[in-house]
């Protein structure tokens, strides 16, 4: 599994998000505490960016309906959405933030 880096954990604010691209592919990275999760930065319902949406209890909500997605799974918590959204590994390694693009099983 091959990882790159993306980012400086520092660039993630806690408990906030932050949208990027990693070899063309939309990302979300998630920070809560010492946890970073990514997430495909695309909502299943609406296709509109969830970067630009809220952190809380464990999920990231898509601000154009109000569709929670699971930091973890990346499995919807309610509707309107009804499939989830591929998660991806993350280390930290120092300061810096590395994401692997193959999908979590």
């Amino acid at each position: 599994m091959t990882f790159e880096k993306v980012c400086k954990l520092a660039d993630i604010p806690d408990e906030g998000v932050v949208g990027l691209e990693v070899d063309g592919t939309p990302v979300a990275l998630v920070r809560q505490g010492e946890e970073v999760f990514a997430l495909h930065d695309v909502c299943s319902h609406a296709e509109v960016r969830l970067s630009e949406g809220e952190v809380y209890d464990g999920t990231l909500e898509c601000w154009l309906h109000g569709s929670c997605f699971d930091l973890r799974s990346g499995k919807p918590t309610g509707p309107p959405a009804n499939k989830p959204v591929p998660v991806y590994r993350v280390k930290i390694d120092g300061d810096d933030v590395l994401v692997s693009l193959s999908k979590e099983s």
